[in-house]
């Protein structure tokens, strides 16, 4: 790790004023979006921000890819929606100073059956944040599972934004679009704050020619909401959940960390600029 704090020069923080909530979806699988959210919130604890990833996705691939074994997790995101634990019952830290997460547990993936009956169905992981002492954590990541189902709306009604990871492969823009619908409808009904934080080109090779047009295509539509920062194809990014690691931590000087800590930094500067205070 400390490979990892010596390169990355990213802004310091300042004082917590409040939790950013942000849910990483997108109802594709294999789009890059569990790899986007460790990723990500591993650079911004690096930057000195206190950060928590909820693993909401019944696969659990967060809770690996951050060195959690599933036979080790115990009580975690599905306590939480239950109304068993609390947020600090359940959150344990990783081997990323500044970074906990909230491990998916086996029962997780009942969940949504469960929650069909239940009362304010769609607020109980927005009632469990709540309960988070002000200043604890800078960032609340949610990882998603793919589909768009209980569990995802539980978290678009936690979220302030959605940050959506698209593959920059065929077909990748006709299934953003029905995941633009729930965010709309998240928003008339359930969270009128919530936004889209931005739009992450994953899987991108310059080699490729579908790789430009599926970037060509996703800017003319979703315009200055796409991110600058693309993140490449990369064999590091691959390997590294196997050795349950963040690729920042498994190689920081390959293109898929570097182009994480550019993400982290651009993310970082939108949020400055939007700030009523600038």
């Amino acid at each position: 790790m400390s490979e990892l704090t010596a390169e990355t020069t990213l802004p310091k923080p300042g004082p917590i004023v409040r939790t950013k909530v942000i849910a990483v979806a997108n109802q594709k699988g294999g789009v890059g979006k569990t790899t986007t959210a460790i990723n990500l919130a591993s650079a911004l604890a690096a930057a000195g921000n206190a950060v928590l990833i909820i693993d909401l996705d019944p696969q659990g691939n967060a809770s690996t890819g951050l060195g959690i074994d599933r036979a080790e997790r115990g009580r975690g995101s599905y306590a939480l929606l239950a109304g068993e634990a609390s947020l600090d019952e359940v959150a344990r830290p990783t081997a990323i100073p500044g970074l906990a997460i909230v491990p998916a547990d086996t029962d997780l993936a009942g969940a949504e059956i469960e929650l069909v009956g239940a009362d304010r169905r769609e607020y109980h992981l927005h009632q469990a944040i709540q309960t988070l002492p002000p200043g604890r954590f800078a960032y609340v990541m949610i990882d998603c599972p793919p589909s768009l189902g209980l569990l995802t709306v539980n978290a678009l009604v936690a979220a302030d934004s959605v940050l959506v990871p698209l593959q920059c492969e065929f077909f990748a823009l006709e299934g953003i679009s029905q995941l633009v619908r729930t965010v709309n409808m998240v928003r008339r009904n359930l969270n009128h704050g919530l936004k889209i934080q931005g739009i992450v080109l994953t899987m991108y090779d310059r080699r490729n020619n579908l790789s430009e047009l599926v970037a060509a295509d996703a800017r003319s539509f979703f315009g200055d909401r796409v991110y600058e920062t693309v993140i490449p194809r990369n064999i590091r990014i691959s390997e590294a959940p196997s050795h349950g690691k963040p690729v920042l931590t498994y190689d920081i000087r390959s293109a898929g960390a570097q182009a994480y800590l550019d993400l982290a930094r651009e993310l970082l500067r939108r949020e400055r600029a939007e700030s009523p205070a600038t």
